[in-house]
């Protein structure tokens, strides 16, 4: 039996909610921003980096896939990579080796040591240690940069201007981080900390804020609000949200002052470090629990859901893709339910899933679908991916890969948030948050009509892309994302959905970056399914047919 200590849940980085149009969940952009913070946003160049997709046309034989290799590489293809001097410039991040036998060497970009943000080149072997391709991007005036690099602001400052910027509570659960980097905007390099601040209450965040490490002002910042006692697991029961009769892994523990409770803590599952649900309805986290080994109480169901819903996608990542947790590492699965009043949304802060009670008019508690919790964990999986950065298309790609996953692993149909939608959204017409099959059957909120082509419906195909601006839905994440749902839905009509799921998990996984956008996982998702299936397959064939049918050719 092994020794377990169930704790107080860890709060960390990176909430993803919002309001949604006409009540729709699943991470829109939180609240409006300042004057200053939307001019902050407007000004960032998202093209600041040079996109890289190089694929060789014969694969080149080296000595061996390792990180020296790669670099040797890069130098010998400086000048076609427009690149000065790899060798001085780039650092390891990681080495993967897939079930295919290829391997994946990940550099970041420094100057001097300090990283450059959004910088990253991947360098792929096949199981020959030949190398295929190499993609990514480099930011080529960071390299030649001539900026002081030694910071005139501490650490500990840069933190209380970040935590002051954005209105942070006094009491943070969990401590900011900083990180000192070199910043790309406004055609300028910027020498600055970039801080992730990290708060519930009742307007929660997960702010990136970017000071100058010289004259402490703020650079830019975003919202990434995306979302002792042995203990022994055991089978419990439950009832959800719809009235479905669940069984549940909980442990039984022995509490001063309670005696024997029964806690929503799951160690049944080797190598991970458990399947957790968590209670917010007193403002505070505390592990769900009760008095008896079955929770079938109306205040008990939204938990039941979560509980069990975490563990199916959890199955899912492991059986279809050999992935152990979010961070295939056996990172613990956490859920926390009744958070919020009326609460219309749920959403993924970077170590947990929030889910909301909904105002019972427009959704019911949002746990209750297993799409939605797939969705939220997909936000998990990306975090510890290809960390797509959640504005504009990056975002975007960000929001629809958890999109795609949600109508995946719950596989019923290609609608979203079915499940959770009231009564009141049913009559109305809204009988899923987003389709993937037919996304123009929903209409996006009136704000963000002007933008697009003016039939104010969610887009299908580039011809209908929304140019909205960074104070709007983060530069359009929810509402563009559609346009690669529809790619992904066209895709499996032909091949299926096991397929799809393969080739695009391999795509996030293996080749996508943080400022990857739609053309970038258009290669990506192709290369995946030659590499899987094999060039000129008919899967490579359906992969680009999807990007195709919707407008995004290269």
């Amino acid at each position: 039996m092994k020794k377990r200590l169930i704790t107080p849940i860890v709060l960390s980085t990176a909430l993803i909610a919002a309001t949604l149009p006409q009540g729709q969940a699943l991470a829109v952009q939180p609240q409006d921003l300042t004057a200053a913070q939307t001019k902050s946003i407007k000004q960032w160049n998202e093209k600041a980096n040079v996109p890289l997709f190089v694929k060789e046309k014969h694969a080149v034989k080296r000595l061996a896939a390792t990180p020296n290799d790669a670099l040797n590489y890069l130098q010998e293809k400086k000048s076609t990579l427009n690149m000065k001097n790899p060798k001085a410039n780039l650092k390891v991040k990681k080495v993967e080796k897939d079930d295919l036998g290829m391997t994946h060497v990940r550099f970041n970009q420094t100057n001097n040591g300090i990283l450059v943000e959004g910088s990253e080149i991947i360098v792929h072997y096949n199981k020959n240690n030949e190398i295929t391709s190499v993609n990514g991007s480099y930011h080529q005036a960071a390299e030649e940069t001539d900026i002081n690099l030694s910071p005139q602001l501490s650490s500990s400052n840069a933190v209380e201007k970040a935590k002051s910027a954005v209105k942070a509570p006094e009491k943070l659960t969990y401590a900011p981080t900083s990180e000192l980097v070199i910043y790309p905007f406004e055609g300028k390099n910027h020498l600055t900390y970039k801080v992730n601040v990290n708060f519930l209450g009742e307007a929660p965040g997960n702010w990136f804020v970017f000071i100058d490490a010289k004259t402490g002002e703020v650079v830019d910042q975003y919202n990434a609000i995306m979302h002792a006692e042995d203990i022994k697991t055991q089978t419990g029961s439950g009832i959800g949200v719809l009235g479905e009769h669940r069984l549940l892994h909980i442990s039984q523990t022995k509490e001063p002052n309670e005696g024997t409770m029964f806690q929503m803590a799951d160690y049944s599952h080797e190598g991970l470090e458990g399947i957790l649900t968590y209670d917010y309805s007193n403002n505070r986290l505390e592990i769900f629990k009760d008095k008896d080994a079955a929770f079938h109480s109306d205040f008990d169901r939204p938990a039941v859901d979560a509980h069990y819903n975490s563990e199916k996608v959890y199955e899912y990542y492991l059986n279809e893709h050999g992935r152990n947790s979010l961070d295939d590492e056996g990172m613990p699965i956490q859920s926390v339910v009744h958070y919020g009043n009326n609460y219309n949304n749920a959403f993924w802060n970077g170590t947990y899933m929030v889910y909301g009670d909904g105002d019972g008019e427009f959704m019911i508690p949002l746990s209750a679908g297993l799409d939605v919790a797939a969705h939220e964990m997909a936000h998990g999986v990306t975090s510890n991916s290809a960390n797509l950065l959640y504005r504009f298309q990056s975002g975007a790609l960000n929001e629809a890969f958890s999109d795609i996953f949600g109508a995946l692993i719950d596989d019923e149909n290609w609608e979203l948030g079915e499940d959770i939608m009231a009564p009141a959204a049913k009559e109305s017409g809204r009988e899923s948050l987003r389709s993937l099959s037919d996304p123009s059957k929903y209409p996006v909120k009136a704000d963000y009509v002007p933008y697009g082509n003016g039939d104010g419906m969610y887009p299908s195909h580039m011809d209908e892309f929304y140019d909205l601006p960074g104070n709007l839905d983060n530069g359009g994440v929810h509402i563009n994302s559609s346009i690669i749902n529809h790619a992904a839905y066209l895709t499996a009509q032909e091949i299926g959905r096991e397929k799809l799921g393969k080739i695009y998990y391999r795509a996030l996984t293996t080749y996508l970056t943080s400022l990857s956008d739609f053309s970038d996982a258009r290669q990506a998702i192709i290369q995946s399914a030659e590499d899987l299936y094999g060039a000129g397959s008919e899967e490579a064939a359906a992969a680009a047919g999807g990007f195709d049918s919707v407008g995004i050719t290269e």
